[in-house]
């Protein structure tokens, strides 16, 4: 494709409205290649030249010289840069090195583990590993076949779940693997963040410790896009030291990269046109150019609706060119939309970031991002599946009404810099290390070497699991309570939440979806429109006891969004530090309740109601960062006859939607609360707060970069046009007070004078 003939051809055409803020222009590069201080096997060596491959990049030579000399590595280079080679050629290498070596693959997802097996086969060829000793082991895996791959397979290809609840409880089942394990491939790395990343840590640990107990010491190679702590974000996650390999040496074709920014549809309030609607537009711009096209969306529901807005604005012939495709689809209707798109029959896929990660569904010209992925990296990682094949490609980012995206769209040069943000993770989480403490008890009894293993305090853990009967104490071990049996199925690895929530088609009587119990009252709440493979049902009723939610097929022209309120307290101080007030972090419990749902009518974002919903407060203890205000600001606003409160107000929520600037998280991470006077401090307050029991890193870092958060946080209330606040600075979509008090003015004196205040604490 000529990609900018096609920017020529949208900014000239007469539906165009200055969406186009920035364009960049990333140029192609040449390859730079290495040589290995060792050559390879001869014979691995002619597998690779069969494929055309006759040289290493610099990064990949890098890479295998340092595994060869017994170093744990991590390779964090961009989308498409060739980082399978670097886990394949040692994995292969080892074989046909020692007789009885093994490998173990983790992906994040099974339709990237298939993906990769297929790789792995095209390398090995038969002539050096037959097609029985190289298998995937996941839930789609038939029973019969799952001997043979325990008893046969010297590489086996997984994902975190199935280890944690398949092969780890039953490692006496798998000791051929763990006796002679050489490799353990930990696959994009970046994924592994905040819940996830920190469930996913204590596997590894509990897998380090299997593999100990049968005598083996296996190396690890990590790969990941690239973020800016590779080697620190490796270590929390297996507890072993790192190499880091960061250096791209690999070919790429060029790329246009453009942000787009929704016009202004509401002058006086700043408000712009839902980016739901302009990606529509563009994916149908697209279609219609015969450009094959990957859009993305932040959620299941916007997917579907972005697929419905982009086939009313097709033509009927090219309508059924263009399917949505995400996670809660059965496996055969994700495998057959996968293969129409690599076939061909498919032009264009509006997905989650289901697809985000390296699955092969051929070439890709163009990729639509709608909205701020959360992450630098996973926006590289989301943009960079178009352009793989190394030859012209675009993307667009289409920034969303909040500050972060508005921040981008005014300041595209730190996304365009070697800003890249940090991947935060929490093992030592005592609600996710106890349930894995529980686990590892039942694979084998816990003594005083497991603190080898697992981070944070376990003896405090170990006690308080004694304490509550499910472990009991014998000598120098602790076992598991005769009471628990197999407590792997009772732990959910991609959430805190044990338990999940059921969406039943009343009208069919049968099983739609499942929805994780911590966001079930805001998606599946009485009265709210839940979509489902295009369709739009209503939740007619939820019921709180069984866990069940019952829908009706619909037909409306609105969706909902929910509501809610927030109240935190104190509970107990950790650290505090003065830079021109006081700024504290500490543990504090959390109550939400959601309170109403707004309907809004599609494309046009207006609220054309909203309801009120009876539904139970949810509490939770987790981690947060609050801090004092200035007494001369607060002067300033009262004599100015300012809001206070709304100036505080402001402050929190547009530090919360700047605050993913700096950690690698989602907007839905983290939550806040401000109020002119706090019970548990005696004065008005900001809190920031994870979003998640026992926290996973985020508010902690903030606090760590309390001056920078407030200097962006500025920058993004003092460069926004709007005159009283708008949701591209200060308001906030999920505010219960409906962004009631909000004043823009009182918060930029608050935020002027803090940032005085750190900037003379630091100077003297």
């Amino acid at each position: 494709m000529d990609a900018a003939a096609f920017l020529r051809g949208l900014i000239s055409s007469p539906d165009y409205q200055r969406q186009v803020v920035y364009i960049q222009h990333i140029l192609s590069q040449d390859a730079t290649f290495g040589e290995l201080n060792k050559l390879l096997k001869p014979a691995l060596q002619e597998c690779l030249e069969s494929l055309g491959i006759s040289a290493l990049y610099s990064h990949q030579a890098q890479a295998l010289d340092a595994i060869f000399t017994g170093k744990n590595v991590i390779v964090a280079t961009p989308s498409a840069s060739g980082k399978t080679l670097c886990y394949h050629l040692p994995t292969l290498e080892a074989i046909l090195d020692e007789k009885d070596s093994r490998a173990l693959y983790i992906f994040p997802t099974k339709a990237l583990a298939q993906d990769q097996l297929r790789s792995l086969k095209e390398i090995a060829c038969p002539k050096l590993l037959s097609q029985e000793t190289i298998a995937a082991f996941d839930g789609d895996i038939p029973q019969a076949e799952r001997a043979n791959i325990r008893k046969q397979a010297r590489v086996v290809l997984t994902n975190p779940d199935m280890l944690h609840f398949g092969i780890l409880p039953n490692h006496q089942s798998w000791s051929k693997l763990l006796r002679k394990l050489r490799y353990i491939v930990l696959d994009e790395a970046h994924i592994y963040r905040g819940i996830f990343g920190s469930h996913v840590a204590n596997v590894l640990r509990r897998l380090r410790r299997l593999c100990a107990f049968y005598g083996c010491t296996p190396q690890f190679i990590c790969c990941s896009a690239t973020i800016a702590n590779p080697k620190e974000h490796a270590q929390n996650l297996t507890g072993l030291p790192f190499d880091e390999i960061v250096e791209d040496g690999s070919s790429r074709g060029e790329k246009y990269f453009a942000f787009w920014n929704p016009p202004v549809v509401d002058e006086a309030k700043s408000s712009r046109r839902s980016s739901n609607s302009e990606a529509a537009f563009l994916l149908s711009q697209l279609i219609q150019n015969d450009i094959r096209t990957l859009a993305f969306a932040r959620t299941r529901k916007l997917t579907e609706l972005i697929h419905i807005y982009a086939q009313q604005q097709l033509p009927p012939s090219l309508a059924h060119l263009i399917s949505p495709y995400r996670a809660g689809y059965l496996p055969e209707d994700r495998r057959r939309i996968e293969h129409q798109f690599f076939d061909g029959h498919l032009l264009g896929l509006v997905t989650t970031t289901a697809l985000e990660l390296g699955i092969d569904i051929g070439d890709l010209e163009a990729t639509v991002l709608t909205g701020y992925p959360g992450s630098i990296a996973s926006t590289w990682q989301q943009a960079g599946r178009s352009g793989r094949s190394g030859g012209s490609s675009l993307s667009f980012l289409i920034a969303q009404d909040n500050p972060l995206d508005q921040y981008f769209m005014r300041h595209p040069e730190y996304f365009f810099g070697q800003n890249f943000d940090n991947a935060l993770i929490n093992p030592a989480n005592p609600y996710i290390l106890k349930p894995h403490l529980l686990c590892a008890a039942w694979e084998k009894p816990l003594d005083d070497s497991d603190k080898e293993f697992f981070s944070g305090d376990i003896n405090a853990a170990l006690a308080e699991l004694e304490h509550e009967g499910r472990l009991r104490r014998h000598r120098v071990k602790s076992y598991l309570s005769p009471l628990l049996a197999y407590p792997a199925q009772n732990v959910n690895i991609r959430t805190t939440s044990r338990e999940n929530y059921v969406v039943v088609d009343a009208s069919q009587g049968c099983l739609l979806e499942t929805v994780e119990a911590s966001v079930a009252f805001f998606q599946i709440y009485p009265g709210a429109i839940y979509l489902h493979q295009g369709e739009s049902y209503i939740i007619t009723d939820l019921d709180l006891v069984r866990h069940v939610a019952l829908a009706e097929p619909t037909s409306v022209g609105y969706y909902t969004q929910a509501k809610d309120i927030t109240d935190i307290r104190v509970i107990e101080l950790a650290k505090e530090k003065n830079h021109g007030v006081k700024i504290y972090f500490g543990d504090v419990d959390v109550t939400t309740k959601v309170v109403s749902f707004r309907k809004k009518r599609q494309f046009t974002e207006e609220v054309i109601g909203e309801e009120p919903l009876d539904l139970p407060s949810q509490s939770f203890p987790t981690k947060a960062l609050w801090f004092d205000l200035p007494q001369r600001a607060i002067d300033r606003i009262v004599h100015a006859g300012l809001d206070f409160h709304g100036g505080l107000h402001a402050c929190e929520h547009a530090a919360i939607g700047i605050l993913p600037l700096f950690a690698l998280c989602d907007r839905n991470d983290i939550g806040g609360v401000s109020t002119p006077f706090h019970p548990d401090t005696g004065k008005a307050q900001i809190f920031i707060y994870d979003a998640y029991p026992g926290g996973i890193g985020i508010a902690e870092k903030g606090f760590e970069i309390m001056s920078e958060l407030w200097q962006a946080t500025l920058k993004v209330v003092e460069e926004c046009p709007c005159q009283d606040g708008c949701p591209s600075c200060v308001q906030s979509p999920k505010c219960g007070n409906n962004n009631q008090p909000l004043d823009k003015k009182a918060a930029l004196i608050l935020l002027k004078e803090l940032m005085r205040l750190a900037l003379f604490s630091t100077s003297v």
